[in-house]
């Protein structure tokens, strides 16, 4: 059997295993939070080291893109090179194709008409191919990432705006601790709304749970949400806010689905490859053999 954990920053009340079959191979799959807690998070990582198949950075982004610019947190960089047998994959590899692909085929097959919505993606360079599919389908896009990562009141209105302040403000982000600009531990717990009028205005609400559950109003009636990561919890929770319906990048298991991390390490284990030598094609075909498709969760009924 083939196991995957992703080792998270988040909080712990969150953890998931499940163990499934995928192309004719028995996996184990896990989610272990450490609560914020960094010397944990880096032990678990030197402990689980050849141990399993894959293990996966949760929690945490280890790298952010602008476009073909990569951009890599020193901090969690440092706490993960412990690791020195076992692949270790944060997401960028599903991010620059699974989201890609979700979102197109979402257009193309008239789930969504992103050509007719307003979008709030909330951060466009944690989740790169999803911002950069959007910003060539969809009738408007708002780019949060100055409003939630950083504080600053300032909205961007187009992709090229992303290029642009990605350039000249991530070589200095990601030198700084990345629990500065994102929720962590008991963090995620809490919530602080923050530009409501952004979340109102938009018909699509996009891009990583944590954040959009940290500042989102409640409720938010008739929206759509395309996100991943989602507990059972959560979807009574946006249910009750009266969201319309929630889509997740990734398959559901028990009813819940896990991070873009975890779903990595699963396809590095199917291709026995290093995570750096797959491309974007290796990661297709493997999506396209796995089927994995955006998942349509209807909440009208669960009020």
């Amino acid at each position: 059997m083939k196991h995957i954990v992703s080792v998270s920053l988040g909080s712990s009340k969150r953890d998931k295993a499940t163990e499934t079959t995928l192309l004719g191979e028995r996996f184990r799959i896990e989610r272990i939070g450490t609560d914020g807690d960094l010397k944990r998070f880096q032990q678990m990582f030197a402990e689980l080291d050849g141990k399993v198949d894959a293990l996966g950075v949760g929690g945490a982004d280890l790298h952010v893109w602008v476009e073909n610019h990569r951009y890599t947190f020193r901090s969690i960089q440092r706490l993960i090179s412990v690791a020195k047998k076992t692949p270790v994959v944060d997401g960028s590899g599903l991010k620059n194709t699974l989201e890609r692909e979700a979102v197109e085929t979402l257009q193309r097959e008239q789930i969504l008409d992103f050509s007719q919505s307003r979008v709030l993606m909330v951060a466009a360079v944690d989740r790169f191919g999803m911002a950069q599919s959007l910003s060539q389908c969809a009738r408007s896009v708002v780019y949060g990432d100055l409003i939630f990562a950083l504080g600053l009141p300032l909205t961007v209105r187009s992709y090229a705006g992303v290029r642009r302040l990605g350039k000249l403000i991530l070589p200095i982000v990601t030198q700084l601790p990345f629990q500065w600009f994102y929720p962590t531990g008991e963090k995620q717990e809490t919530r602080s709304p923050r530009a409501e009028k952004l979340f109102h205005e938009a018909d699509i609400i996009a891009g990583d749970w944590h954040i959009i559950r940290k500042y989102m109003p409640d409720p938010l009636p008739h929206k759509t949400i395309l996100t991943n990561t989602l507990r059972k919890a959560d979807i009574d929770f946006l249910a009750q806010a009266q969201v319309a319906r929630v889509i997740t990048t990734t398959p559901q298991f028990e009813g819940e689905t896990f991070a873009t991390n975890v779903m990595e390490g699963v396809i590095v284990a199917l291709q026995n490859k290093r995570p750096e030598a797959l491309t974007p094609q290796d990661y297709l075909n493997t999506l396209h053999a796995l089927n994995w498709r955006p998942n349509v969760i209807e909440l009208g009924a669960r009020v």
